[in-house]
């Protein structure tokens, strides 16, 4: 089951349409143009507009199964006591005395220019549950770093 938003969601059934109503038709006519070349046991083209198409396929297959599961989350029942899916984080990091804000959202929904990242990175499980004041002592690759809750809202 995934987690979001109901902007998340409305974002996703665009792209899902996109792909099926513009680049799906895109992806037979080239394998069409490719095919009209001729001989197809040394077409290089056409082999990759086949591989083009198949990989095109496998994303609107992940895209519905990602829709078909998905559960919108009632954000007038979310609170700002702990750190949960779908709240924004003000934190200060304790070693280098950077101040990050984030938004957890789902893996879908992540975006790391619009400060939104995904529930199962590192940093988003290390805060969960967490209340502000409370320091996260979070393992990331590059060792371990310290975030100081300082604020949890949530943006409807």
């Amino acid at each position: 089951m995934a987690y979001m938003s109901q902007e998340g969601y409305d974002k996703l059934i665009a792209e899902l349409q996109r792909l099926e109503s513009v680049e799906r038709p895109k992806a037979s006519a080239a394998i069409a143009e490719a095919r009209d070349k001729g001989d197809l046991s040394e077409n290089s083209e056409y082999d990759a507009a086949k591989e083009a198409q198949a990989h095109l396929e496998n994303k609107i297959t992940q895209m519905k199964k990602t829709i078909a599961e998905a559960k919108i989350v009632d954000m007038s029942r979310l609170s700002t006591d702990a750190v949960q899916i779908m709240s924004k984080v003000e934190m200060t990091n304790l070693t280098t005395n950077q101040k990050m804000t984030y938004t957890i959202v789902s893996e879908t929904e992540a975006n790391l220019r619009e400060g939104k990242i995904s529930i199962k990175t590192p940093i988003a499980q290390g805060l969960l549950n967490k209340k502000v004041g409370d320091v996260a002592e979070i393992k990331i690759p590059r060792g371990t770093i310290k975030l100081r809750i300082d604020k949890i809202s949530i943006e409807m």
